[in-house]
């Protein structure tokens, strides 16, 4: 059952009776309601009354609201004012600018901007490639979504898609020290998109494309490349695809498996779908069977659009037919990346023995991970409060600082494999509750990075 977690965490600021039980009570009031109490501040002390602050993590908004009734339902107690603490931290934005030089006097002045900075005008006009070297372009990402597909909220729109691309800004700095910025479009018209990003790009070393509806996100993505000097990553493909297969190598050598020998069933073929299948057959798995909600992926299937056409003709080499249920009587691994609640027990207990079940829909994966745990030997989720947790972060910051020193011009799925190979042997002894390292393992950046940057200088590199 989920947690009460910091995305859902509460300040209340109450006033409460002066006694030495105070903060006991309140403390069991919200313990009542299955509230997490995290700080407890006295904010004003008089002699009849005390005003506290009291913290606490929720399951959700009406879980806040039943911890705040629970609080006011106390005797004597006032509740004055309850902050979310979430929209707190995005009060005003997540990101700022600074300069890197400094601008003290007239001669700092006259190199940073007039007369001076004509001179680098003019050396990077006559060869373009200095800008890599003489602006931001050489450290700089643009974060490029049309918010047509924000998190598993749907299609948001622009403005609502912002929260998101700054905190992937923010992360982009945090683990990996890439400077990137929102680009948020205001149009979903794929041609709009592209002819956009295509004018944008002289200013930065590297796109990332986020939270752009599948199947456009596939042209979009192609096109660019194809158009483009600077790597473009899609990170809901790919970033995920990279996570997951690290991974799955580590999860593979714990229930001493090779993934030559395993089937592998990926539930849900959107971008991050596609993307795992697609990386997978460059690591050549015993079969792949790709399952979406119209059931098995095959060539016979009608309405198949370009992607799953592909995908058919790829997968399924024996072109069986079914339902999800079918599609994991003798699996070996289970990826979902589709919808809540999808199978149970009844189904696990078909898969082979000692399976791995990477079940990734958040918040609510495709199976709860206490029925998995009973039967599959290794099982990852989306979610922070289960251990193996796959998250994007664990990737895309290192990628691109990889792709940035290398001054790529391109990504290739020979990098892609490095990334995910380096993301696996940072956990040097994994078992079943450990096979991907935490998010804030300092070694795991560094490491994406480095792989990535000998990729570059090969054309291949062996599979994950």
């Amino acid at each position: 059952m989920p947690v009460p977690g910091p995305g859902y965490a509460i300040t209340a600021r109450v006033e409460v009776p002066a006694s030495a039980s105070a903060a006991g009570d309140l403390a069991m009031a919200v313990g009542r309601v299955g509230g997490v109490v995290t700080a407890f501040d006295v904010v004003e002390s008089h002699t009849a009354t005390l005003v506290v602050d009291i913290s606490c993590n929720a399951l959700n908004e009406a879980h806040a609201e039943e911890i705040t009734a629970a609080l006011e339902a106390l005797p004597g107690v006032r509740v004055r004012k309850v902050s979310d603490r979430t929209f707190l931290l995005h009060l005003g934005g997540k990101l700022t600018v600074e300069s890197k030089v400094s601008l003290r006097n007239r001669d700092d002045l006259s190199r940073a901007y007039t007369p001076g900075v004509a001179r680098v005008c003019q050396a990077i006009a006559a060869n373009p490639a200095d800008a890599r070297r003489l602006t931001i372009k050489r450290n700089t990402v643009a974060v490029v979504t049309d918010g047509s597909a924000v998190l598993g909220l749907g299609n948001l729109g622009a403005a609502a898609a912002m929260p998101v691309m700054e905190g992937k800004a923010a992360l982009f700095k945090r683990f990996a020290g890439v400077d990137a910025w929102p680009v948020c479009l205001d149009t979903q018209d794929t041609e709009e998109i592209i002819r956009t990003v295509q004018i944008l790009a002289p200013a930065y070393g590297g796109i990332n494309l986020e939270d752009i509806a599948a199947p456009r996100c596939f042209e979009i993505e192609a096109r660019l490349r194809e158009m483009l000097d600077i790597p473009v990553f899609h990170d809901d493909q790919h970033g995920t695809a990279v996570v997951v297969l690290g991974a799955l190598r580590n999860a593979l050598r714990v229930v001493g498996k090779k993934l030559a020998d395993c089937k592998v069933v990926v539930c849900g073929v959107g971008a991050a779908g596609s993307a795992i299948i697609r990386l997978l057959r460059s690591s050549a798995p015993g079969d792949v069977l790709a399952v979406d909600i119209d059931g098995i992926v095959h060539p016979g299937r009608d309405g198949l659009d370009d992607n799953l056409r592909w995908i058919a003709a790829h997968t399924n080499t024996e072109g069986i037919s079914g339902s999800l249920a079918d599609a994991l009587v003798g699996a070996d691994v289970f990826i979902g990346v589709s919808a809540p609640n999808l199978f149970g027990a009844d189904e696990l207990a078909t898969m082979a023995d000692d399976a791995i079940v990477f079940a990734l829909a958040n918040p609510d994966p495709e199976i709860d991970p206490a029925i998995a745990t009973t039967r599959a030997a290794v099982v990852a989720t989306g979610r922070s409060d289960y251990p193996n947790q796959i998250n994007n972060v664990l990737a895309f910051p290192g990628v691109f600082r990889g792709l940035l020193d290398a001054q790529a011009r391109d990504i290739t799925d020979a990098m892609l494999l490095a990334a995910a190979s380096a993301i696996a042997d940072v956990v040097t002894e994994p078992n079943p509750s450990f096979i991907v390292p935490s998010v804030f393992d300092a070694a795991v950046a560094p490491a994406v990075a480095e792989a990535v940057r000998e990729a570059t200088k090969q054309k291949d590199v062996a599979p994950v």
